[in-house]
């Protein structure tokens, strides 16, 4: 028996087609791929094919773009029930507290998956897997949601929840599903690619691993102890096909292939209509030209961001200081050289938070880089936490990441100065990913927002190749 499965993860609320950079040797190309129209046409075609596919989602799909945010993921779950998913897992899809992401669930025609996310009561929040039939194969599919969800939820709602990398649990569910009558066992996955390469190469009984968090784009499955790991980028730009030739109760062998839903894929025609009305409100975003830039401005660098550069310079304006420090988001469509709108303001932070100040000694800068530089590139993949290396500016640190944890920076400069320990600096950040709560003092939330921020800051200023260019974590 031939079973196709779709897969696709970290859409990031990206309703319909956008932007996106396509690696040409050494150039990036910007094609307009993604929507959830063009992803139910490829499923309908591969469907069309095999009537034994199943449609997963790998998560981060109830947050990431503004329409998405402001109706608190509202505005997704009818398009989501369109698209014949079997099963989903999650990260920010936890960002407007655990009671709002019951009830999206409840709206939606398929079940939000997870082993180890807990209430307080020690009871799971989520189902913790899927029995599944299809061409008289039994799949069990375990599902296990971001383990940095606390990272990313407002306080007032990471109390909640208590959050475990899953890896403790995964083998009981494994012996659970094959109890159960399972055939084939498949992970669906939110911990990142690092972190499921780890789990698979100690914990045997997974068939396949659908791997989501981390936005890899492999254009061939990762096999760890015979077990095909794929993860098909971001933005529902990529989708993947893993196709699996099932007999006996095994997988005797798979194909695979990562599908760009660019230009050459037809929209579903309903689909496109049904997301052009929910989104109507929303158009006028475009339609505000505020700036223009010289580049094509992205987070696909995990050292540097350009597209990152615009908002620290912005805040760093908007507080009037040298310094400015934000998270290493991963999620936001490329904003091509051009024309900057206002719907690219709110791509690049759509929960458009306040800027906030504090005071920093040059000692709390140096550990608090260091501390990111290990959450981004620990040795151990389950240590690895958030997104991509903090995003600086006014800052340039010289790293050797072969190094151990807290030895990787060489040397700190603070506003083009060797960085005095003892100095106390006046920074600008957004968010406690761009500056932690255990640090600075005099800590203050100024009364414009970021998005406000990158608005001022494209009136009364150019947006430089000098700004866009600028480079805080150089490696020697």
């Amino acid at each position: 028996m031939k079973l196709s499965i779709v897969y696709f993860n970290d859409v990031h609320g990206y309703l319909q087609e956008h932007p996106e950079i396509f690696f040409q040797g050494p150039a990036e190309v910007i094609k307009t791929a993604g929507g959830y129209s063009r992803i139910l046409s490829f499923i309908k075609s591969i469907r069309n094919e095999n009537p034994n596919t199943l449609v997963f989602d790998g998560g981060d799909t109830f947050h990431g773009t503004y329409p998405v945010v402001q109706t608190k993921g509202e505005i997704i779950v009818p398009i989501l029930n369109e698209i014949g998913i079997a099963a989903m897992v999650g990260h920010w899809d936890f960002a407007y507290g655990s009671e709002q992401l019951e009830h999206l669930a409840a709206g939606l025609n398929y079940p939000v998956l997870g082993i180890n996310v807990y209430k307080k009561d020690g009871q799971l929040l989520l189902p913790p897997f899927l029995m599944k039939q299809a061409g008289g194969v039994t799949i069990g599919v375990i599902g296990i949601c971001s383990n940095i969800i606390n990272n990313t939820i407002p306080s007032r709602f990471s109390e909640e929840l208590i959050i475990t990398d899953g890896k403790e649990e995964l083998p009981q569910y494994i012996k659970e599903v094959r109890e159960k009558g399972a055939d084939i066992v498949m992970l669906l996955s939110h911990n990142g690619f690092p972190q499921d390469c780890a789990l698979i190469s100690k914990i045997e009984g997974i068939d396949v691993c659908l791997s989501a968090h981390t936005h890899n784009r492999l254009h061939q499955p990762a096999v760890i102890n015979n077990t095909p790991i794929i993860q098909c980028g971001c933005h529902g730009s990529f989708v993947g096909h893993l196709e699996l030739n099932i007999a006996g109760k095994k997988v005797l062998e798979y194909s695979y292939r990562l599908v760009p839903m660019d230009e050459t894929v037809e929209k579903d025609e309903a689909l496109d209509k049904q997301i052009a009305k929910a989104i109507e409100a929303f158009n006028h975003l475009k339609d505000e030209d505020l700036g223009v830039t010289s580049q094509n401005l992205h987070r696909y660098n995990t050292l540097n961001g350009k597209m990152d550069n615009l908002l620290l310079a912005s805040i760093a304006h908007a507080a009037d200081t040298k310094i400015a420090f934000s998270n290493g988001w991963r999620y936001g469509s490329p904003v091509p050289a051009g024309t900057i709108t206002l719907n690219d303001l709110y791509n690049i932070i759509p929960i458009n938070p306040p800027v906030s100040t504090t005071e920093l000694s040059g000692k709390e800068i140096k550990g608090m880089l260091e501390e990111n530089i290990e959450r981004t590139f620990a040795c151990d993949a389950f240590h690895q936490m958030g997104g991509y290396l903090k995003r600086c500016f006014g800052v340039t640190a010289y790293i050797k990441l072969e190094n151990p944890k807290g030895q990787r920076i060489q040397q700190l400069f603070i506003d083009k100065q060797p960085v005095d320990k003892e100095r106390s600096y006046t920074v600008a950040f957004v968010t406690k990913q761009g500056v932690p709560e255990n640090v600075g003092t005099n800590r203050k939330d100024l009364d414009i927002k970021a998005v406000d921020a990158m608005q001022r800051f494209l009136v009364e200023n150019l947006l430089t190749d000098e700004i866009i260019n600028t480079t805080a974590f150089v490696t020697v």
